[in-house]
């Protein structure tokens, strides 16, 4: 499968609006058996984005966001 066949697999994403942004509680974490604390994203539609470390869920992860006039590192707590 080539990039962009393996990308629209996540088209599901475009269009989406964000309504609010926060960390994981350490609740939460606790109940997935992580360690780190990744940053959650959830959409108007009840859906949510957060990174973990792996494929398999080990624990959370960092993202790498980037536009024209920055870049930053959303980091896990």
């Amino acid at each position: 499968m080539t990039d962009q066949q393996h990308a629209s697999n996540f088209t599901f994403l475009v269009g989406k609006r964000i309504e609010s942004v926060r960390y994981m509680t350490e609740q939460e974490c606790k109940g997935m058996g992580w360690y780190k604390r990744p940053l959650v994203i959830r959409f108007t539609d009840g859906s949510f984005l957060l990174s973990q470390k792996d494929d398999e869920g080990n624990d959370g992860g960092a993202m790498y966001y980037q536009d024209d006039a920055q870049d930053n590192v959303i980091y896990t707590l």
